[in-house]
């Protein structure tokens, strides 16, 4: 168990590049696989979440290859075209991957069974298994609906209209992704809009998805089923959610100035900009460029003193993922924060709002948790920081270790992460790219020395 501390930092300051986007890798494979032809992918996120993904895809029959150049190559199957894998699909810890597969699946007729680490088994499953059951899928599952999970696919799918009950992306696109297979439309309706790569990815790939805007900010999508999908070539932006632990170390460390660049700028993704600017964050879009339907550019941050502000419910579902390390913006700037809308927090890799207010408090921090918000009292100031001190449970969770690396950048005293091996599973080579802008780690070994 890899325990790593930070030490109080000096200015960061530089230009870097953080890896590929997540949610747009694993799609990017999974599209790939059922579409005809070769795709090609540059940029892919080389973490465990994605290799797993990459893994899933062979085992059901697609040729993934890496080339010594970084670029990956995917030899598709064609909608309907998923093999029966022979052995158990290890997910890891990724739950968007899960989810997504599960979606794939439930339009083929072939059986798989998937498993995953302590954390992805302890997540709720029924979100997604309520609306695939619908298309015509089947489960064996542990209790309450977790990995591990033996879905059979629909022998003769069905195409079917749902309504989310919550706004939930993966939920979406997995029920978009077993529409693929079924004949007719496929039907969408989400109460308030979640980040669309799928859609924007199925349109890339020539699939047929149209969206329309409802009253109240709800939205309509609908997904013209067994199309013809072409291999394409997807380059894969810099991933928002990485590139979020950066923007809030120039934001809270005093003297910074980094730019990270080609980070994807999708709106339903840029919930952590605005925050972070409402918060009096020193930001500037910069090369700002389209590539394959997402928006990208390159993003400067310079030290500004932060303060509290309201971020209210309707921004949750834009910063699901940038949460934990807002509020850690939160604890160093000056007078209060309240965060709203947080109870898709309680359901990700950790119960990440319960994670996250028990550390800060063992950080220091004044704060106060809610069923679904919280609230951070700051400690502001430039000459004034966070205690620290502590060694935080990461609970398995890469953005929980990677939030408090980030606050002890501006503490007081050293913070300690107890396992930081999560970290790889979405942003490898973070220690190392933190320490080219200035920040100064430590390891066990390295404190016992």
């Amino acid at each position: 168990m890899p325990t790593l501390s930070v030490l109080k930092s000096a200015p960061l300051s530089g230009h870097v590049r953080v890896p590929g986007d997540k949610s747009i890798s694993h799609r990017a494979l999974m599209l790939g696989a059922v579409a005809l032809g070769e795709t090609r992918v540059t940029g892919l996120l080389e973490g465990e979440d994605v290799l797993a993904t990459a893994d899933a895809m062979r085992a059901m029959g697609a040729k993934v290859v890496r080339e010594d150049s970084g670029e990956w190559r995917i030899n598709g199957l064609g909608v309907g075209g998923l093999l029966q894998p022979d052995h158990t699909i290890d997910m890891g810890n990724s739950g968007t991957a899960v989810r997504l597969l599960m979606g794939l699946v439930a339009s083929h007729n072939i059986k798989v069974t998937f498993t995953g680490d302590a954390s992805l088994s302890s997540r709720p499953m029924m979100r997604v298994i309520t609306p695939l059951s619908q298309v015509g899928a089947t489960f064996e599952a542990a209790e309450g609906g977790r990995l591990p999970l033996t879905q059979t696919g629909a022998k003769s799918p069905m195409p079917i209209e749902y309504e989310l009950p919550v706004a939930s992306a993966q939920v979406k696109s997995a029920v978009l992704l077993a529409g693929l297979n079924a004949p007719g439309e496929t039907v969408v309706i989400e109460p308030k809009p979640t980040r669309d790569h799928s859609e924007k990815m199925l349109n890339h790939f020539g699939g047929d998805v149209r969206v329309e805007e409802l009253d109240g900010g709800a939205r309509r999508i609908t997904l013209k089923g067994q199309p013809e999908l072409k291999g394409r070539d997807v380059i894969v932006p810099a991933d928002i959610s990485s590139a979020a632990f950066l923007l809030v170390a120039a934001s809270i460390v005093p003297g910074s100035d980094v730019t990270v660049t080609g980070v994807g700028l999708n709106p339903l993704r840029a919930g952590v900009i605005e925050t972070l600017k409402d918060m009096g964050a020193n930001i500037e879009i910069l090369n700002q460029q389209t590539e394959a339907g997402e928006d990208i550019g390159d993003i400067h941050v310079q030290y500004t003193g932060l303060k509290g502000c309201l971020v209210s419910a309707s921004r949750a579902p834009d910063q699901i993922d940038e949460n934990p390390v807002l509020f850690v913006a939160a604890a160093c700037a000056e007078g209060q924060t309240r965060f709203e809308g947080l109870g898709e927090l309680r359901v990700k890799e950790s119960d990440r709002l319960a994670v996250m207010a028990k550390g800060l408090k063992d950080c220091g921090v004044d704060v106060e948790e809610g069923e679904d918000w919280l609230v951070v009292n700051g400690v502001g100031g430039t000459d004034v920081n966070v205690p620290g001190g502590a060694t935080v449970a990461s609970s398995l969770d890469h953005r929980i270790a990677m939030a408090f690396l980030v606050l002890g950048m501006n503490a007081q005293n050293p913070i300690t992460v107890d396992d930081a091996s999560p970290i790889e599973t979405s942003f490898p080579g973070f220690r190392h790219l933190m320490e080219s802008l200035g920040a100064t780690f430590q390891t066990e070994e390295q404190e016992n020395s």
